[in-house]
């Protein structure tokens, strides 16, 4: 335990050093290089705000019309037929949306249904194992200039359907109901 400790103190600031003392003896300019890194990252970060700003607009929206609810209610029933909790359905759409709500409503499962419940255990292996498939694509595609992303859009959809299935089919098998 004591290693461990010393390594997440020291790994980062001895990987830092690294950088900078290879960086300095291959004769890069590293101060240069550090100042220029930095100025790009900024320049990024404000080039990703409309994005940013249009994708939390957009799930504000969604929630806020109630399209969410409508969309649990027409869900539930086919949720209900299967043997899975309706609690857990809401999670699976918004965990593509954004991570934030996401994470809210896997605390509140949590909350509501203690950890090792199968519902808790469901949402947390959900929240695991999906991706914020629409905010990555917003945000990252965004930022490199990317306006095609239809085909992107389906795999990432695709991957998130697929790890919601089998969240449940491992919780099933490892823990059972």
């Amino acid at each position: 335990m004591a290693i461990v400790q010393l390594l997440s103190v020291w790994l980062i600031p001895a990987l830092i050093v690294f950088i900078l003392l290879y960086g300095t003896a291959k004769k890069v300019p590293t101060y240069e290089a550090f100042v220029e890194g930095g100025k790009e990252g900024i320049e990024i970060a404000f080039s990703l705000i409309p994005y940013l700003v249009g994708m939390l607009v957009s799930v504000s929206i969604f929630r806020a019309s109630g399209a969410l609810d409508a969309m649990m209610e027409v869900i539930k029933p086919l949720a209900d037929a299967i043997g899975l909790p309706a609690e857990v359905v809401p999670l699976a759409a918004l965990r593509t949306l954004s991570g934030t709500a996401a994470l809210g409503m896997t605390t509140d499962l949590i909350a509501t249904y203690g950890p090792d419940s199968f519902i808790g255990r469901l949402a947390s292996t959900i929240q695991g194992s999906t991706e914020t498939t629409l905010y990555v694509l917003t945000v990252y595609f965004g930022a490199v200039g990317v306006k095609k992303m239809g085909d992107a859009l389906k795999v990432g959809i695709l991957a998130d359907i697929l790890s919601f299935i089998v969240s449940v089919f491992i919780v099933l098998f490892v823990f059972g109901r």
